[in-house]
C-alpha cells in the first residue's frame, strides 16, 4: 500500500494542483489537516480534496474557519484570513469541515497514526527533539504522521538515541525526492511538510509518500505557480504578508 500524505494545504489551489499532478502512483490519500485558512481558494480546495478520499484529521484552521473554535489564539494576520474564509465558505463546505475528526486516527491498522499537531494534543507544535520526546514515548503506534509546523522532516528514536529527520535537496526550483528507510525497532514522527505554505525556507510545495511494502517514506518537493497563488491572495483582499511569504518559504 502506498499512501500520499498531504498536510497544511491552506486554501492554496495552485500548490495542491501541482502536488496532485506530480505525485507518484499511490493507493490512498491521508490528509493531516488545515485544508483551509490563509489562502484564497478554500471552496475549490475542499472540492478537490474531497474527491481524493475520506481519510482526514482536522487542523486548528479547519476548526476556526468553520466556527467550531474562536480566534483568540490566532495572530492578527491569521485571524483576518480566518474571518475572510468564514465569509466565503459555502454552507456545505463549512458543515464538512465541522465533521472532520480530531486525531489521532489509525488509517492502516495498529502500526500507523495520523494527527495534526501531536499524538497528545492536536494543537501542539512539535518542532524540536525535546517536543517530540513525550509524544513518541507515549505513542502506541510505531509510525506517526503529523503536520501543523509546516516543516518537512521529523524525529525518531530507538529508545536510547533520538534523531532529527531532515530531507536533503540539491535545488530550489526543480521537483525532488528524498527517501527515508524506516528501520525496525525505531519509532517515528514524520511531517510531510506543508502543501500550501512551507516554512522551512523552501517555497516548493511539500508532501510525502509512505510505502508499507518496502517500509519507506519519500519526502517530495514540487514547484508550482506561486505568482498566481500570490495574485489570488492580493485580489481577495487578504493580508499582503500571506502572499509574500509564499515565495520566501517562511
Amino acid at each position: 500500500m502506498r499512501a500520499l500524505i498531504l498536510s497544511d494545504i491552506h486554501s492554496n489551489l495552485q500548490a495542491l494542483n501541482a502536488v496532485l499532478d506530480s505525485a507518484p502512483e499511490h493507493d490512498i490519500v491521508w490528509n493531516l489537516g488545515d485544508v483551509v485558512g490563509y489562502g484564497a481558494n478554500p471552496n475549490e480546495v475542499i472540492d478537490r480534496v474531497r474527491e481524493l478520499g475520506h481519510v482526514f484529521v482536522r487542523g486548528n484552521h479547519d476548526r476556526a474557519c468553520s466556527g467550531l473554535t474562536g480566534l483568540q489564539d490566532f495572530n492578527p494576520v491569521a485571524g483576518r484570513a480566518a474571518k475572510w474564509t468564514q465569509i466565503v465558505l459555502s454552507a456545505e463546505h463549512t458543515d464538512w469541515l465541522k465533521q472532520i475528526p480530531a486525531g489521532p486516527i489509525m488509517p492502516d491498522g495498529p502500526q500507523v497514526s495520523c494527527v495534526h499537531g501531536s499524538l497528545l494534543d492536536e494543537d501542539e507544535y512539535v518542532m524540536t527533539v525535546r517536543d517530540a520526546w513525550l509524544p513518541l514515548h507515549e505513542a502506541t503506534t510505531r509510525i506517526n504522521f503529523f503536520g501543523h509546523t509546516h516543516l518537512q522532516g521529523g524525529f525518531a528514536t530507538n529508545g536510547e538515541e533520538w534523531f532529527r529527520l531532515t530531507p536533503r535537496y540539491h535545488s530550489r526550483d526543480e521537483p525532488e525526492e528524498f527517501e527515508l528507510k524506516l528501520r525496525d525497532n525505531v519509532r517515528y514522527l514524520v511531517n510531510p511538510g506543508s502543501v500550501g505554505q512551507p516554512r522551512d525556507g523552501d517555497w516548493r510545495a511539500a508532501f510525502a509518500i509512505y510505502d508499507d511494502a518496502v517500509m519507506t517514506v519519500t519526502f517530495c518537493r514540487v514547484p508550482y505557480d506561486v505568482r498566481l497563488a500570490q495574485a489570488r491572495i492580493v485580489q481577495a483582499g487578504l493580508p499582503d504578508r500571506l502572499a509574500t511569504r509564499l515565495r520566501d518559504g517562511r
